[in-house]
Formats: structure tokens, sequence, C-alpha cells
């Protein structure tokens, strides 16, 4: 029996698109992940990119819920240091009344933006700090069990919205597992940890109210065509995109450019971003996928197929989940 395997949709905006066509897109990954017998879709919150439009996390949640019928959909996550923990249990307890057994919400505590955005954001640095306190406050709005004396949630009390916490470190293992609480590991962009993470997690997990023992998502990249050229190609285009990370904001660049200065050691970091990837065809994704659950031994699997365009990781969707889920 295969894992439960879900979609980190990160809303891409490809370069020759609209931002009102990448969200179209995002309704029709969510409809094929609901027809192809995926468990879930998280949305992840990033500000100030111009190639990612799920900034409004919540909103785009509501959106995507009122278009599909069954698929849990959620945030991966909400950084909830940019937000009070009240407002994010009005949020997500309306979507939770509006779409009933429907809605997850993932927490991180990264700012989803550079210096200056969280600025924009009216954030303060040191606001990361009190991310335990803030977890532990938004649980009890969401159970009707307010740590602050006569402030509730409407909508949101009693909804108990489940939690998950999300970490690229071993603070987000340790904080899961102190609290019982499901942990989603960020290998798809951040690798180095995941092993250590996993071990601390299990280690020192506590059973809770909602969790009674460890619960672990993974997360891996696909690029799945229908031949391993076109996966390849895929793959480079992305890799072309993130070249902007290591270069001034708004400088151009050709392809040849961006392929010399992958090719450098300057981009050390970006390569290391994808160790875990599957790159090809079905075949080859499904055996990369298997050996990746086998050495993490996740509960669960969350796929950011990385096409640069809808099509692409509609078509990546539908060849996975072919291979691997029926």
């Amino acid at each position: 029996m295969p894992l439960p395997v879900s979609i980190l949709d990160l809303a891409t905006i490809a370069r020759d698109q609209t931002v009102a066509e990448s969200l179209a897109g995002v309704v029709s990954l969510a409809q094929k992940a609901e027809e192809t017998g995926y468990q879930r879709v998280w949305y992840a919150e990033h500000h100030n990119m111009a190639s990612i439009a799920s900034s409004a996390t919540s909103v785009l949640i509501a959106h995507v819920a009122a278009h599909t019928n069954t698929i849990r959909l959620g945030s991966g996550g909400i950084m909830l240091p940019n937000h009070a923990p009240l407002t994010v249990a009005e949020q997500f307890g309306t979507l939770e009344t509006l779409h009933p057994g429907r809605i997850d919400l993932g927490l991180g505590r990264a700012p989803g933006g550079d210096q200056n955005t969280m600025r924009a954001l009216r954030r303060d640095a040191a606001s990361a700090e009190t991310f335990p306190q803030d977890v532990l406050e938004l649980q009890g709005y969401l159970r009707g069990q307010s740590r602050i004396p006569g402030v509730n949630a409407y909508p949101g009390k009693g909804t108990d919205v489940p939690l998950y916490i999300l970490g690229s470190s071993l603070f987000g293992a340790g904080l899961a597992a102190a609290l019982g609480l499901p942990y989603a590991f960020a290998s798809h962009f951040a690798p180095a940890a995941l092993h250590d993470a996993i071990a601390l997690y299990r280690r020192e997990f506590k059973a809770s109210e909602q969790l009674d023992k460890p619960y672990l998502i993974a997360a891996y990249n696909i690029f799945a065509a229908d031949n391993q050229a076109d996966a390849e190609r895929q793959q480079q285009e992305i890799m072309r995109t993130r070249v902007a990370l290591l270069l001034r904001p708004g400088t151009e660049y050709t392809d040849e450019q961006a392929d010399e200065l992958l090719n450098s050691p300057q981009a050390h970091h970006l390569r290391q971003m994808m160790t875990y990837s599957a790159v090809g065809t079905p075949d080859i994704v499904h055996q990369k996928v298997t050996e990746f659950a086998e050495q993490t031994g996740a509960d669960e699997l969350i796929i950011a197929h990385q096409g640069p365009r809808v099509e692409e990781r509609l078509r990546s969707a539908e060849l996975f989940a072919e291979a691997y889920l029926t």
C-alpha cells in the first residue's frame, strides 16, 4: 500500500504567464489532485516574490475549496510571526466552518520574505522568538480553550482545525515533538537537516490531544514528464529562474549566462536545494520516490510538482498519480 501523498503547490507564475493564469492553474491542479487520489494540497505564504502567487494564503485556500469537493486543503504554511494568532484562528475557523473536515493549518516561523518585506509587514525581527507561545495561543482559540481571558475566535472557537508544525531545522522538529503535533520537513528546498530532524522528532515526541504518536510528512520535488528530455528541460528552466536569487533585484540575464552561473561555485546552494528530487519518466520517478520514502520512514509525502508552467505541473501530477497512487 503506497503512502498517502499530498501536493505543495507553490502557485508559480512563469515568465510568460499572468497572475490570473497562475491562480486558474492552482484550481486546476487541486481538481486534478482530488480526481487522482492525492491526500491534500497545501499553499505557502510568500511575500514580495514576483514568481509566487500564494501570498494571501487563506484567501487562496477559500477560493480553491469553493472549486473542489473532498480534498483537504491548507497552509504549508502560514508564517505565524507575521500575524496575530487570533486573526489566524478567525480565518481558519471561517474556512473550517465553510468547508468542514477539509482544512489544515500548517505553521512556520520564517518571514516568508526579505528584511525590507518584514518591515512592510510591520513584523518585528524578534517576533519569531515567541513562536511556541503563539502556536499554543492559536491552538487555544481553535479548541475553545482561550489562553487570553475573555477573548475568543468567532468563527474559530471549537473548530479544532488540526495544526502541523513546518520546519527546515531541528527547532521545528523539537517543537512539534514537545507539543505532540505532526511535523512536515521542508526537504524540497532545505535538505541538510532532514535526517537529524526526523530522529529528534521521533525521539522526543510526546503524545497529545491531537496525536498519539509521531506523524512525519517529508517534502520532495518532482519533474515527471512523458520523456526524460522534457523533464530535464523543465528542471533546467526552474533552475534558471532561481539564478535571480544570486543577483541584484531586476538584473536581466540570458539563458546562457544563467547556465554558466549555475555551474559555478556561487550556485552550490541552489543545486543543493534540489537534492531530494526526481526528474524523468514515471518509472524513474516512482523508483526515486520509493527510495526516499524508505530512507525517511515518512508517514506521508508532500510533493512539489516543479514544472515551470501550469500544464507541465498538471501532467506531472497526473503521471505520478498513475505510477505511484494506483
